[in-house]
């Protein structure tokens, strides 16, 4: 009964919608002048207990926003129990981390400063490290009213995250008009991807990143992490391996895939999606051909990279 409804609903988005996906906008609003500093806040190690690790540790902007690993490395050399997002292009998710359980980019900031497995540290100790620092005190005096504060910290990081957009892919400038964009095995590959039901759960400006949806939903899946998703959240049975649908953009730059980081190449996580996402046995010249048109994603390297 359950592939039955499946099959009616992704019949339906198939029917109804002709274009699911939305191109990035080159043009979005931010604060230039408190990325910039959250930019510099981003990459700076003192925000960690130990002065070793920073936001781009685990994000690396140069190489799609994550850092490769299966599971990231924090102080002390701690390592964590889930597989790190990509910070690219997060302004456009519904919500923040794997479960869910930040509302938007300033609470997500929070997280891995305070969690003793990342940074292991607090807004407190880090306004006192950088209240020693000139030229922090000497700019969020600037760009802020009450100056450096724990609030402004989070704020500024958080705009910088904001800015961090990645458009212009082949696949924009195809959504855009430019049918030259994409070859002849790429648009069979999105053809494919749309037939199979891919895009009912990847959909959107950002390709997904818009809902939870179980991990296994026709097969039991046999994950390679402690973590149960939405779960440790909601603490509702129900909500076991759920987990925040991830974006497809830039997708070829953020191996290994998955929360548990179980799929270790691109074409492998299509086809552990199309054997336990759609209860279908994935056939090889179709999984290269949806391979070759996730690798379209790719967009231009956030332009605020550039400033200084």
């Amino acid at each position: 009964m359950m592939k039955v409804i499946i099959f009616l609903l992704l019949y339906f988005f198939n029917l109804v919608a002709k274009e699911l996906i939305l191109p990035i906008n080159e043009q979005i609003n931010y604060n230039i002048e408190k990325a910039l500093l959250g930019k510099k806040l981003f990459f700076d190690k003192r925000l960690s207990k130990d002065n070793t690790i920073s936001c781009s540790s685990c994000h690396d902007i140069e190489k799609g926003g994550d850092d490769n690993r299966d599971f990231s490395v924090g102080v002390e050399n701690k390592k964590g129990k889930v597989n790190s997002p990509t910070v690219l292009n997060s302004r456009y998710n519904f919500t923040q981390f794997w479960n869910g359980r930040a509302r938007d980019l300033k609470e997500q900031v929070s997280g891995p400063i305070h969690n003793p497995v990342e940074m292991g540290s607090d807004l407190e100790e880090i306004v006192e490290k950088l209240k020693k620092d000139e030229y922090y005190v000497k700019q969020f005096k600037n760009i802020y009213k009450e100056g450096l504060t724990k609030q402004n910290i989070v704020d500024s990081i958080a705009e910088f995250e904001s800015s961090l957009i990645t458009p212009n892919s082949k696949f924009d400038r195809y959504l855009k008009g430019d049918k030259t964009a994409l070859n002849k095995d790429e648009k069979e590959g999105y053809e494919l991807f749309k037939q199979n039901g891919c895009i009912s759960c990847h959909n959107g400006i950002n390709i997904g990143g818009n809902l939870f949806q179980k991990m296994g939903i026709l097969k039991e899946y046999a994950s390679k992490s402690e973590n149960l998703g939405r779960y440790e959240v909601t603490k509702d049975e129900e909500d076991k391996n759920y987990f925040k649908v991830p974006t497809l953009r830039n997708i070829n730059q953020t191996a290994p895939y998955f929360h548990d980081a179980s799929a270790k190449t691109l074409k492998e996580a299509v086809e552990i999606m199309i054997e336990y996402q759609l209860g279908m046995k994935p056939l090889e010249n179709e999984v290269d051909k949806i391979v070759k048109f996730l690798k379209t994603l790719d967009g231009q390297k956030p332009k605020i990279m550039e400033m200084k």
